[in-house]
């Protein structure tokens, strides 16, 4: 099987259309078509379903991608050992990073790479537990940060950092900005994100625990989005205290705890059991976790 056409097929299949990974490969897209078709010929099997919209994989296809992946995935992990034999680590290193945490810190995260692995390739993708779970799962991804991940055999994790979820709500004078029981906030009309993300779970999780459910008068998707509807009066939202740092003038908002019981939130570093991990993706998983522990120092 030759791995160039094993990697044609690949994009082609998850970019769903030849001309997008026609583009994407940076290759002709009748000779894209020529090598795919020659591999499918090889073995004798329909790899791609064409039709006017684009291509999709057969069952065939469904299972030579899964493999398809996971080879070329260990061909470019020997590429990147070769590499750190000749004393250089390099290679491509994916990151997976909650919203509320990227803001705080792709700008140093970037800058520890430059200069400990100045040779790696980092790329950074935004998103909530559920993307990058996937992210990891297909390959995507070398290692994401998540909000208190299940537990699981398939992956490696490393607790980064605990914390305290707190009420964020409009300007209020200082005599009423004292902390409040879990009991009252669920009284409050609450700008949460819909299930099934991680702060939303725990919120509804420990409000059962104690007899009551939030007061859901929006969801939003969207860290930006949630504070400014805060800003403007529109409700309260449940958050890691280190979210408003996002925010130049953090005046417009009040920041209480929340007892009776706390809610806790726990950062944690996640990677793949089963996948090799080059001297490039361990040199990586420290600097993360120093980059986060000294992001995570005011909040401490």
């Amino acid at each position: 099987m030759d791995l160039k056409q094993l990697e044609y097929f690949v994009r082609v299949a998850e970019l769903g259309s030849f001309t997008r990974a026609s583009i994407a490969l940076g290759v002709a897209q009748p000779a894209l078509s020529r090598q795919v078709r020659l591999l499918e010929v090889e073995l004798r099997q329909n790899l791609l379903t064409r039709n006017g919209r684009g291509a999709s994989p057969t069952e065939a296809g469904k299972i030579l991608l899964e493999h398809g992946r996971g080879i070329l995935h260990q061909v470019q992990l020997a590429r990147e050992e070769l590499g750190a034999a000749r004393g250089s680590l390099a290679g491509r290193v994916s990151i997976g990073l909650p919203p509320s945490l990227s803001r705080l810190i792709t700008v140093p995260l970037t800058h520890a790479f430059r200069e400990h692995l100045p040779q790696a390739q980092l790329t950074l993708t935004e998103g909530f537990s559920v993307l990058m779970n996937e992210g990891l799962r297909l390959g995507h991804l070398d290692m994401a940060v998540l909000y208190n991940p299940d537990r699981s055999a398939e992956q490696e994790m490393l607790s980064l950092h605990k914390e305290e979820l707190v009420l964020i709500s409009p300007h209020l004078p200082p005599k009423k900005a004292k902390p409040v029981s879990l009991r009252e906030v669920a009284a409050l009309p609450l700008i949460l994100p819909s299930r099934p993300n991680a702060f939303r779970l725990q919120i509804e999780t420990d409000m059962t625990r104690i007899g009551e459910r939030p007061n859901v008068t929006m969801e939003v998707d969207g860290l930006n989005g949630i504070l400014n509807l805060v800003k403007e009066g529109l409700g309260h939202a449940v958050l890691p205290r280190y979210t408003l740092s996002n925010f130049e003038n953090a005046d417009p908002f009040t920041v209480r705890g929340i007892h009776s019981p706390k809610l806790m939130s726990e950062l944690v570093l996640v990677w793949p059991t089963r996948r090799p991990m080059t001297q490039t993706h361990r040199r990586a998983l420290e600097l993360l976790q120093d980059v986060v522990s000294d992001a995570m120092k005011p909040y401490r």
